[in-house]
């Protein structure tokens, strides 16, 4: 005879679980795929995942690999191959010279930065966060004992960090300032000057430790040279962990690699978190990376012309629409408008409703902006072909209007 599970009058889940919340951006792409599913035409605009393909040059370096061989255990911290590239890539794009002992590879950026945020994070500390921000960030640090302190941007200054706002909410619990540059959901990107107002602040603060998740580095297209922040900021090197993976600039988001060059004794602590969770990253994954950057860009350098040219359409056509507001950027592959106005002429009460709204009556998917700390806003993914963000936009207009 079957026995049935009966539903327990107790939890048994950890406390700390309840203090977090599902990833809004994975839960409005899977009902999305839900609604999908049932038979209903969804435009999904939510997800940040490229809509390419991987490069071939890349889908050789795999399957070269499994011929070989290269389907077992490796280094925890990764293939001394894979090690060299991304020192070697460092060095080339960054001007940052690191030795093997300082790179760590993970199952994706979003475990690099969950590896960081266990290595020196604890009850009794905070990491600040700046709003909007990716939404794992604080979550990830609740996750940890530590408290998420939110440093809250405007559009009117790009949404980038006040220095004032920064030097007021540093103290002897400050461990980490999380960056990401360019931002998810924004699209705005720091320049070095920018960078190098923040690190005369830090200077002052020489316990507190700098992450910078530099994971859409190659999608940009602003005027000045990108600057990731350890460059910026020669003298803050040694207190900086620059976060990077294949994802988004190789279109490689389920093969699963992410990386980060830092101080050697971080580094050492993350690889432990990371030995006793998931170990290595993928082999056949991390054989693929080599190809992906030991080769050409030339792949990623058309990707991102067509993510420019859709951007321009976004931003032309979104600043027309009736109640919504956006500033122009130059990364990333989202528009982060802001919907106050468009809420309060329908009678919604907030971004939630609105996008609520956009899924039921246009069949558009997108993502609210209180997900990411901002409120009135939602983040619009330009990562699918423009006859879809065309056919996405009309659909807008006629329920907005």
């Amino acid at each position: 005879m079957i026995q049935k599970q009966k539903k327990s009058n107790h939890s048994s889940i950890a406390g700390r679980i309840n203090s977090i919340l599902p990833s809004a951006t994975l839960t409005i792409s899977a009902k999305a795929m839900e609604l999908r599913a049932q038979g209903l035409d969804i435009i999904s605009l939510s997800q940040g995942e490229p809509d390419f393909d991987t490069p071939e040059h890349i889908k050789k370096g795999a399957i070269q690999a499994i011929n070989r061989g290269a389907t077992k255990y490796t280094a925890v911290d990764g293939t001394p191959e894979l090690k060299e590239a991304i020192i070697n890539k460092f060095s080339k794009d960054n001007n940052l010279i690191y030795q093997p002992e300082n790179i760590l590879v993970s199952s994706g950026a979003k475990q690099t930065c969950y590896n960081l945020f266990q290595s020196v994070l604890e009850e009794g500390t905070e990491a600040i966060v700046v709003s909007p921000y990716w939404v794992s960030y604080p979550d990830m640090v609740t996750l940890t004992g530590g408290t998420p302190i939110i440093l809250r941007t405007t559009p009117q200054n790009n949404f980038k960090l006040s220095t004032v706002d920064l030097r007021s909410l540093l103290n002897d619990k400050t461990r980490l300032l999380m960056l990401n540059s360019p931002s998810n959901p924004t699209g705005f990107t720091y320049s070095k000057n920018q960078y190098q107002e923040i690190g005369e602040v830090l200077k002052d603060f020489p316990n507190v430790l700098i992450a910078s998740d530099e994971i859409y580095e190659h999608i940009y297209w602003g005027k000045e040279r990108y600057y990731s922040f350890a460059e910026a900021c020669p003298d803050l090197f040694n207190r900086t962990i620059t976060i990077n993976g294949l994802s988004k600039a190789y279109a490689m988001t389920g093969w699963r690699i992410g990386y980060c060059g830092g101080p050697k004794e971080i580094i050492q602590a993350m690889k432990k978190i990371q030995g006793q969770s998931t170990s290595n990253a993928s082999s056949i994954s991390q054989a693929a990376s080599i190809s992906a950057l030991n080769g050409s860009l030339d792949y990623v350098v058309s990707m991102v012309g067509e993510y420019k040219n859709r951007y321009h359409y976004l931003f032309n056509t979104l600043e027309k629409i009736n109640g919504f507001k956006l500033q122009e950027s130059s990364g990333a592959f989202y528009a982060f408008p802001e919907v106050i106005g468009a809420i309060n002429r329908l009678n919604l009460s907030d971004d939630i409703e609105f996008s609520k709204y956009l899924l039921e009556k246009a069949q558009v998917a997108v993502i609210p902006g209180s997900a990411f700390g901002a409120p009135g806003h939602i983040r619009i993914s330009f990562a699918t072909s423009m006859e879809l963000l065309e056919e996405a936009m009309d659909r807008m207009k006629r329920v907005v209007e």
